[in-house]
């Protein structure tokens, strides 16, 4: 796992800076602590910091193929690149190292663009072609590794953090009202969005190409996905798919020259990662939890029966209130706001995983691909009933006046905020502020577009996948929204801040793909999510793991700010010095 950064000077005249490459790089020196590297061509300057995985002699970036016209800086693990060099190799490619990363300059030398198609793995890459003058950047199938840019007439600028990128020269940094109203939305910054107006993120799936010579970047999705329930297999033959299929992704993830562990919640997605990881390990496989004291968030018991059953070398650890110092890094890391306070017990348990092994696997992506969220339940229901009519304009009259009228303190006012939504797309409107209330949240700034609003982005990707069975059609959302802006990017940073590489074998895409072929009443079947997953890794679970109910990786906050941290809650948002008071309303909050 690596950072990586980089420049285009558009002005062929003026040559990129190696102190300037070298404070961009610096800037995510947690992300690569083991080397660093630099590539400078004139106006053109590729910067590395490298967290050694695979290949540890030879594996310094960024790195050429044979006559130097193609250089890359690559973040992330492919997992297949074994048999993609014996492949490549056949084709009369010749190999220096025996790194992933020089699998992929000789990938692109083959196939260009489309190179893409052949990596299985989680990555975020540059590849600079010096005889075509251009930039070529490519971010995982479901963004697993972040990537972020900036273009104006002048430059093109990339890196892992935005942090890199505020170090480049002369970047604008206006921020962006659309982004912020999207995290009071939803509490993390959708789409391409940053809080930076001209800072982009490179979607997931997508790639990116940048003509010195013409000024000009193009972006184009590579990979999408794609249900198409396949009804002709019985139950136990998906179970029997699953098993074969995630087994193999477990295998692949395995693979490190470098001490390896797991992730253990004590949830059925990473200890199914456990389970199959113990089966094909010839040592105890080391496991990390955490855990709190207020029982009604600790899933430590659950999470040591697992580490029981397969001779684990377990570790946990309790995470309490005083862990709430920690923000003032949490936020100088994730460089713009986000909401997510799984932050926190995430950090600590990346920290703790950390002085064991350099890698680890979690269980990220299950609920997902299985449809394993509550809250899938309640659209559910929202969506049959017959008092939420296909008429839109007589949900907006009825039940948005309703919503006017209940008082803020009042049960149901929330209920009948989404039953004023339109019936198919009332799931885009689930938030943790609505537009009226955000209206007296943020003070007054006529660049946020409320009549639109942020929802209208998840409205749209729903309308997507018109015709898709109504469970499918909300996995696709939480894929392409929650999943990547949220999930991904929080575990991403928290390990990271300690070094220490995550991967994600349930988002391996050909596991993926198989999981979009499921019928989704084998996935939400009555009230029991994730049936066919469970009924997959029924024989590898404990019946405890499978039954109990789902807790998530939440922490105890009503608690905290009520008691603890009441002081330091009101300090933070309440003071006439608070940072917040520029932007938002105090006599709301």
């Amino acid at each position: 796992m690596c950072g990586i950064t980089g420049k285009i000077n558009f002005d062929n005249s003026k040559n990129v800076s190696q102190l300037e490459l070298k404070g961009m790089a610096d800037s995510i020196y947690d992300r690569g602590p083991d080397d660093e590297g630099f590539y400078i061509n004139k106006n053109v300057g590729l910067g590395f910091r490298r967290l050694s995985i695979i290949d540890l002699s030879s594996g310094h970036q960024p790195l050429s193929n044979e006559d130097g016209s193609i250089w890359i800086v690559f973040n992330g693990e492919i997992y297949n690149y074994k048999e993609l060099q014996e492949n490549l190799i056949k084709q009369g490619h010749v190999f220096k190292t025996k790194s992933d990363t020089e699998t992929i300059v000789h990938l692109y030398e083959q196939y260009g663009c489309e190179c893409v198609q052949y990596l299985r793995g989680m990555f975020a890459f540059s590849i600079w072609n010096n005889n075509k003058k251009e930039l070529f950047c490519a971010r995982d199938r479901f963004g697993i590794k972040p990537f972020y840019y900036y273009i104006d007439t002048n430059k093109f600028v990339f890196a892992s953090e935005i942090k890199a990128i505020l170090k480049s020269e002369d970047i604008d940094k206006t921020m962006s009202y659309d982004a912020l109203d999207s995290y009071f939305t939803f509490g993390y910054i959708t789409s391409d969005l940053s809080i930076y107006k001209n800072i982009r993120k490179l979607p997931p799936a997508h790639y990116l190409t940048v003509s010195n010579e013409k000024n000009l970047s193009c972006i184009k999705r590579y990979w999408d996905i794609d249900f198409e329930p396949d009804f002709s297999r019985s139950e136990e033959q998906w179970k029997e798919e699953i098993e074969h299929s995630f087994s193999e992704s477990i295998k692949l993830h395995m693979i490190s020259d470098v001490p390896l562990g797991a992730f253990l919640s004590g949830g059925i997605d990473s200890s199914s990662v456990v389970a199959i990881m113990a089966k094909n390990s010839s040592r105890p496989v080391k496991t990390f939890s955490i855990g709190f004291k207020e029982q009604k968030f600790n899933e430590l018991k659950f999470a040591r029966e697992v580490a029981a059953k397969y001779g684990c070398e377990h570790h946990e650890e309790i995470v309490e209130a005083e862990s709430i110092s920690l923000l003032p890094k949490l936020v100088q890391k994730y460089d713009e706001p986000f909401a997510d306070a799984s932050a926190i017990p995430t950090y600590h348990v990346s920290k703790l995983a950390r002085k064991f092994v350099t890698v680890v696997l979690s269980g990220d992506g299950g609920d997902e691909l299985f449809a394993g969220y509550d809250k899938y339940i309640k659209i559910k229901q929202l969506h049959s009933s017959p008092f939420h009519f296909k008429n839109s304009k007589t949900n907006r009259l009825l039940w948005g006046s309703a919503y006017k009228l209940i008082p803020q303190s009042v049960p149901g006012k929330g209920l009948s905020y989404l039953l004023s939504q339109k019936k198919d797309y009332a799931a885009a409107y689930l938030s943790f502020w609505t537009k009226d209330e955000r209206k007296k949240l943020l003070l007054h700034n006529p660049a946020i577009d409320y009549k639109n609003g942020s929802e209208l982005f998840k409205e749209g990707l729903l309308r997507k996948e018109n015709g898709v069975e109504f469970i499918s059609k909300l996995q696709a959302l939480d894929m392409k929204s929650y999943l990547v802006d949220d999930v991904l990017t929080k575990v991403d940073r928290s390990s990271m801040m300690n070094s220490l590489e995550v991967r994600v074998p349930i988002l391996d895409h050909k596991f993926a793909e198989l999981t979009f072929k499921i019928p989704s009443n084998l996935k939400f079947k009555g009230k029991s999510q994730k049936y066919i997953f469970k009924e997959a890794m029924k024989p590898f679970l404990p019946p405890s793991i499978l039954s109990h109910p789902k807790q998530g990786f939440s922490i105890p906050l009503t608690q905290w700010f009520k008691k603890d941290l009441k002081e330091y809650v009101h300090d933070s948002l309440l003071s006439n010095n608070s940072y917040s008071s520029k932007y938002l309303n105090k006599k709301f909050i």
